[in-house]
């Protein structure tokens, strides 16, 4: 009795030619049609022997792990079960957990090399037909907490790492990446970073703004910023002298629960002076306590009122949450390896896998922008399937209702009319 009321049903295997993951088929389909395969062999180093896997076999392989929801190396075995999917995409090399954890300790810097412009040629594909000539770049650095044998502490005394990644606010791609030791401070090369951005964009396209946090306060940094005319809007650290500054203030604007005061400052050795627009709360810890806390944003922005600046600068907080995405959605937040340079082959694989993702969406289904990965799994890859066989035809029938297989019919002809 408690068997038929908890299972009323039986298990059996079965040999048909089922998929859970069928709409992966849409992703590959994509990836065909880009040509990922021909630009991954064309800038990665090639195998050492006649008898080893092309790039392409590792990189494509990751893309897809990464895109299904995979969290380790091991998950590649779940993702090989998809048999009948990939027999009918035409892929026909899937290589073990080993295998691709050797190739990215060998692949080393020439792989990083050949990954970041297999990054920019993705990204200009999928940027040349945008509209917008200029972008606004919000760099952020984000914290990757692991015990891996050569990770070192970072400044939040975790053993991890600390990459840097420039995100555009227009679109959410990630523009560049540059993986870091954990030890590396977010303040570090931020100059260095910003010009690769800038050699990162695709011809005709530029930058009219910078968002950053206080680790880009620096003057080297503001005044390549002017000198590119770029507007940029920056935390600035609450040092001796912005803290004087902040005294200085003496009219004070309430807006909303707080109030914005602004002065004109500058540092050492900065070109030109500029705002600092300071915005003050009054907060209360306790019944019997009050404290004053105070934000200040350094900026160039001319033509926007204080609490405009303040909005826009606020709003480098996607910055954030497309952090959040690319580690916790596209599995990033776990490194595979025990060595850096390894690791810094596979983070950047996952932001290709991310930028693919999202050129996907922009593509082929606009309707979906907003949506996570993670709601992108719910809705679109994780759809069972079963191939069938009319003569020389391959069917893939899905389990889907009227609106979702409209949709999916919709994607493969955008797909189709892409290649």
């Amino acid at each position: 009795m408690i068997q038929q009321k908890l299972f009323p049903f039986n298990f059996e295997m079965t040999n048909e030619r089922l998929s859970s993951r069928s709409g992966l088929s849409l992703i590959v389909g994509f990836y065909n049609a880009l040509g990922l395969s021909e630009l991954t062999d064309k800038y990665l180093p090639p195998p050492l022997s006649n008898r080893g896997f092309k790039p392409s076999a590792f990189v494509n392989s990751l893309c897809l792990l990464l895109t299904s929801g995979g969290r380790s190396l091991d998950d590649i075995r779940e993702l090989k079960t998809e048999k009948a999917l990939f027999d009918i995409t035409g892929i026909k090399t899937i290589p073990d957990p080993t295998a691709i954890g050797n190739w990215l300790r060998r692949t080393g810097k020439n792989g990083l090399l050949g990954l970041k412009q297999l990054r920019n040629e993705i990204n200009k594909t999928i940027m040349e037909k945008e509209d917008t000539g200029g972008y606004t770049l919000d760099i952020d650095a984000t914290e990757i907490i692991s015990e891996k044998r050569d990770a070192l502490y970072t400044y939040n005394k975790n053993k991890g790492y600390m990459p840097m990644l420039g995100f555009i606010a227009e679109n959410d791609i990630c523009i560049n990446d540059d993986f870091r030791d954990g030890n590396i401070s977010p303040a570090d090369d931020n100059l260095e970073f910003y010009l690769e951005c800038k050699k990162s964009l695709p011809a005709g396209k530029k930058y009219e703004r910078v968002r950053a946090d206080s680790a880009s306060y620096q003057a080297e940094f503001i005044n390549k910023l002017e000198e590119d005319n770029v507007k940029w809007a920056i935390t600035a650290r609450k040092d001796k002298s912005v803290k004087q500054a902040i005294k200085s203030i003496k009219h004070w604007i309430k807006h909303n629960d707080y109030e914005i005061g602004e002065t004109v400052h500058s540092m050492d050795k900065t070109k030109s002076a500029f705002r600092l627009i300071v915005k003050r709360e009054y907060r209360q810890p306790d019944l019997f306590e009050e404290e004053i806390f105070y934000h200040a944003v350094a900026s160039n922005i001319e033509d926007m009122s204080a609490a405009c600046v303040l909005e826009f600068h606020n709003k480098r907080g996607q910055a954030e949450n497309l952090n959040k995405e690319v580690k916790a959605g596209f599995g990033l937040e776990k490194m595979p390896c025990g060595e850096f340079l390894a690791n810094a082959v596979f983070f950047r694989i996952g932001i290709i896998a991310y930028n693919l993702f999202l050129g996907f969406k922009k593509l082929f289904a606009p309707s979906m922008m907003n949506h996570t990965i993670s709601t992108f799994r719910w809705k679109i890859i994780n759809i069972a399937g079963k191939v069938v066989s009319h003569s020389k035809n391959q069917i893939l029938k899905l389990c889907v209702d009227i609106s979702k297989f409209n949709l999916i019919l919709d994607i493969r002809q955008k797909i189709l009319n892409f290649a």
